[in-house]
C-alpha cells in the first residue's frame, strides 16, 4: 500500500489513522473521523514539543509562536530524505560555531541558521520558493533584519547584506552534503566516507581513522610520540 501526498502533516495524521484501523479492523465513517481528530491533536503536541525542545536546546529566546508552530511541521517534512528540523538545528549550530570563530553575534547566527528552512514548512501551500515564504513569515513575526535576509538569501535569491547570510549559507551546504545526510547512491555515500577518512589520515599524528554516523563523527587512532 502506498500512501501519498503534497502535506506532510495531514500524511502522517493519514498513515496512523490508518495503521490504526487495519489494526482493530473497525473500519467505518464514525471511526475514521474519531481517529483523525485524536491523531491530528496528538500530531499537533508532538511538533509543538519538538520544536520546543530544539529551541531549548539551541538557547533561543522570545521565538514568535507562530514561527514555533512551523518550526514543528518540518518534523514531518524532508528534503532529499534529509529531515527539515534535524538539518535546521544542524544549521543553526554551524552556523552559531562560525560566528563564534569570528567573533559576531552567536545567538543572533544560529536563530537565522534555525530560521532559515522555515518556508518549507508551508511552501506547498503558496506560491513562491521556500526562501522568500521564509522570509516573508520571518519579516511578519518581527524577526531581525539581518535574519529575515539570511532567511531569503541563502540559496543566493537575493543579496546578502550582512555577514550572518553568508555563514548560513554556508552552514546549509555543509549540513546538505554531509555524508549520508541525503539520499545517494550507495556507491557515493561510501566515496564521500573514504574521502573523509583520507582527509583525517592526511593530518600529521594520525595512524587510523574511522568516518561512523554517516559521517557526524570521525575517530582516529593516534601516533603519540607525533600529537
Amino acid at each position: 500500500m502506498t500512501l501519498s501526498g503534497y502535506h506532510p502533516v495531514k500524511r502522517e495524521v493519514a498513515r496512523r489513522v490508518l495503521e490504526m484501523l487495519v489494526k482493530d479492523g473497525n473500519i467505518h465513517p464514525r471511526r475514521i473521523e474519531e481517529l483523525t481528530k485524536r491523531h491530528r491533536k496528538r500530531l499537533d503536541d508532538e511538533m509543538k514539543r519538538a520544536a520546543n525542545e530544539v529551541i531549548k536546546e539551541l538557547g533561543i529566546k522570545k521565538l514568535h509562536p507562530d514561527l514555533v508552530k512551523l518550526l514543528g511541521r518540518l518534523r514531518f517534512r524532508t528534503s532529499y530524505g534529509q529531515n527539515v528540523l534535524q538539518h535546521s538545528k544542524e544549521v543553526a549550530y554551524l552556523t552559531g560555531m562560525l560566528a563564534a570563530e569570528l567573533r559576531l553575534d552567536e545567538k543572533l547566527a544560529r536563530r537565522a541558521g534555525l530560521l532559515h528552512d522555515i518556508g518549507k514548512a508551508i511552501d506547498y501551500e503558496r506560491e513562491g520558493t521556500h526562501p522568500e515564504i521564509g522570509a516573508e513569515a520571518a519579516q511578519k513575526a518581527g524577526e531581525h533584519e539581518w535574519v529575515v535576509n539570511a532567511v531569503a538569501s541563502h540559496h543566493e535569491d537575493c543579496e546578502m547584506v550582512s555577514p550572518y547570510a553568508v555563514l548560513v549559507s554556508a552552514a546549509d551546504s555543509l549540513s546538505g552534503a554531509r555524508p549520508g545526510a541525503r539520499r545517494r547512491t550507495v556507491a557515493e555515500y561510501i566515496k564521500r566516507i573514504e574521502r573523509l577518512e583520507e582527509l583525517a589520515n592526511s593530518m600529521p599524528g594520525v595512524d587510523q581513522s574511522y568516518a561512523i554516523q554517516a559521517g557526524r563523527e570521525i575517530r582516529v587512532i593516534t601516533q603519540s610520540r607525533e600529537v
